[in-house]
């Protein structure tokens, strides 16, 4: 989408409500008029910057540690002549982090197929199990090598959440991985998979947006993506257009944010010391 039909497309949302808004707003809560206003300029910032990807123009985006390491991982399991070992966490596909883990193994999947290495899924629930070699199966299929793909690559342990660690713990310790990737949804089973993992000498990738095991991760793991780091990962590995595109718009919206709470911040502080007597919040708060 073009700059000219973005804004077409903001022009007329904004038309839209003006009507309404003359029509008596039956439905309209005017406190929320705030918020309406920015989902309106966040939609419209998105779909710029999902239009100037789709163009092929250059959109920067931050170069993340964990993310160069997915490939230097899986390239020193191919030289060792290793398997590769992917965890999607625990949870089902209702979580949005086991969504995004299947979407980083999708672009896993891509380059052990290109270096013909052995990959291996355990996972915890039947859906995720589907999913995942789904998506396998069509890496493999997009990197021309079909003939190398297997079903029991993924394959279904539990859903007993400490009798899955056992089982994915067995699994390291028969088959020697020399790359591990923990990225989903985990709970008390992260420290005892990475520690595992850590004393078989194998190179630790774990992404999750579960706060309380990130500091397990970056104690027993080699790189962790933080956060918003992991969300991220599926559209920095894949560079699709409306991935990288919705990504810079909503780090573009982030900083307007930022910035805004700053202004307002210094403003405040401003009308304490009595420089003025205007109050900028009661003009940006929403109830």
């Amino acid at each position: 989408m073009s700059l000219k039909n973005t804004l077409l497309a903001a022009g007329i949302s904004v038309a839209l409500f003006v009507i309404y808004w003359k029509l008596g707003h039956p439905y309209f809560k005017e406190s929320r008029l705030v918020m309406f206003i920015c989902i309106i300029v966040l939609s419209s910032t998105i779909l710029y910057f999902i239009g100037k990807a789709t163009r092929g123009e250059k959109i920067y985006l931050r170069d993340i540690p964990g993310l160069k390491a997915v490939e230097e991982a899986v390239g020193r399991a191919t030289e060792m002549g290793k398997p590769v070992l992917f965890v999607p966490g625990i949870m089902d596909m209702d979580q949005v982090e086991t969504v995004a883990g299947v979407i980083i193994l999708g672009q896993v999947s891509k380059m052990t197929a290109r270096y013909e290495t052995e990959l291996e899924v355990p996972v915890a629930r039947s859906i995720v199990m589907e999913a995942a070699r789904e998506i396998t199966k069509e890496s493999y299929l997009s990197e021309g090598r079909p003939d190398l793909f297997r079903d029991d690559m993924v394959h279904y342990l539990t859903d007993d959440q400490f009798a899955y660690a056992a089982g994915v713990n067995g699994i390291m310790l028969r088959k020697k991985p020399a790359a591990i990737f923990y990225q989903g949804k985990f709970y008390a089973e992260s420290l005892i998979l990475a520690e595992t993992g850590n004393s078989i000498g194998a190179i630790q990738v774990a992404g999750t947006g579960s706060p309380a095991q990130i500091p397990f991760f970056v104690t027993a793991c080699d790189y962790t993506l933080i956060g918003e780091e992991f969300f991220a990962a599926s559209a920095y590995l894949s560079q699709r257009p409306s991935l990288i595109g919705s990504l810079k718009g909503q780090d573009l919206a982030k900083f307007v944010v930022m910035a805004s709470i700053m202004i307002v911040f210094i403003l405040n502080a401003f009308r304490d010391l009595g420089w003025f007597a205007f109050d900028i919040t009661r003009i940006l708060t929403v109830q």
